[in-house]
């Protein structure tokens, strides 16, 4: 067994790493008072093949593992998680299920244009009422003749704003149980009738777009229905797996940054005589900050090895999720104690990754659904 990543995912994560910190570590801040990421910033990530990292060489990717997908978004959401969850959703939520449900017409359509970032991708499940019980979704799609007509609005669409494909999930038979009658659509942005909602006021990760996404009678062909007719839940929620694993990845890095700006401060700031970071209280905490972090990140690792080699990993990736997000939580609290009241003031990035990391606990899934998932897995 080798804890040591291969050296083509070392000289990635360096790369990646010197991209975020020359790059958006001036403009981490900008993103989330701005809320939005510069433009500059999408071009940037297309030149380091970031938008198409697992995608197959064929199709214009780098063909790299979901292993180097985690590498790289750790990179990314140490300095900005507002472009970490861009990238993760982009590849991990409609990359993924393109390449293990698409047909040869959509994937040779589609893939080329998401990996060179020409075209950025966006997942559409959640709605009002279909949250945790994501088999709950009103949209519909009917049949009419070589169509179909989507009806309903998602929420919490992340990368709405300016995605140019959406994976869409509605309800094709009404008649079915409900993860029963479900089926997924590639639905590109100029389909008359979608059209983007309400733009989200969020607490964290403020760069990034999150909106509603209305469909109202939106007429896409048939031949954009991805998967099987009806089998749409059981993609959702594979694809779900690739997804926890991405945001496992995004909550490490901002734990990461958590506890390098904690080490930082523990050394500079001075009390009683000497850093604090002396001070056996101040010194446990960055101890415990930094065990969690290592244990999770082997979590992460496993889970998405185990995604690369075509095994099943459903409770791998929850477990890594639910590790990975608890942990940032943790990290994220810790330091801005460390940081004192300091750290509760916009003149460190502290309060910033507080507001980051809670976000990590909910989406793709929240910290209870995690230990759901893992629950029935053990009593299976």
């Amino acid at each position: 067994m080798d804890f040591e990543l291969p050296e083509d995912l070392v000289l990635i994560r360096d790369a990646v790493k010197d991209y975020s910190e020359s790059v958006l570590g001036p403009l981490a801040a900008r993103h989330d008072r701005e809320s939005e990421l510069a433009p500059e910033v999408f071009a940037g990530l297309a030149e380091l093949g970031l938008w198409g990292i697992t995608i197959p060489e064929e199709y214009g990717g780098s063909g790299l593992p979901n292993l180097a997908l985690c590498v790289a978004l750790e990179e990314l959401n140490r300095v900005c998680a507002s472009t970490g969850v861009t990238v993760s959703v982009h590849n991990s939520l409609l990359g993924s299920p393109i390449m293990k449900y698409g047909s040869e017409q959509q994937m040779s359509t589609w893939l080329p244009r998401l990996a060179s970032g020409e075209c950025i991708g966006a997942y559409c499940l959640t709605e009002a009422g279909a949250g945790s019980d994501a088999a709950a979704v009103t949209t519909t799609a009917r049949r009419d003749g070589d169509d179909w007509i989507l009806n309903g609005t998602k929420i919490f669409v992340t990368n709405g704003g300016f995605a140019g494909l959406y994976v869409v999930y509605a309800r094709t038979d009404p008649e079915a149980p409900k993860a029963k009658g479900i089926s997924a659509f590639l639905v590109p942005r100029d389909t008359p009738g979608l059209s983007i909602g309400a733009h989200e006021k969020k607490t964290g990760i403020r760069g990034s777009s999150t909106t509603e996404i209305l469909l109202e009678d939106a007429r896409v062909s048939a031949d954009l229905l991805l998967g099987p007719e009806n089998g749409g839940f059981k993609i959702a929620l594979e694809t779900l797996d690739g997804g926890r694993i991405g945001i496992a990845s995004q909550a490490l890095g901002i734990g990461r940054a958590c506890l390098e700006a904690a080490i930082r401060y523990a050394k500079e700031r001075e009390q009683f005589g000497r850093p604090i970071g002396h001070f056996q209280a101040v010194g446990w905490k960055l101890a415990d900050m930094s065990t969690r972090l290592d244990a999770a990140r082997l979590l992460v690792y496993r889970a998405a090895s185990l995604r690369d080699a075509g095994k099943p990993c459903t409770m791998q990736a929850a477990q890594a999720k639910l590790a990975a997000s608890t942990t940032a939580n943790f990290c994220a609290d810790e330091c801005l104690q460390i940081h004192g009241g300091a750290g509760y003031t916009d003149d460190f990035p502290v309060e910033r990754f507080f507001r980051d990391a809670r976000i990590t606990e909910i989406y793709e899934g929240a910290t209870d659904i995690q230990r759901l998932v893992i629950a029935r897995n053990l009593l299976a």
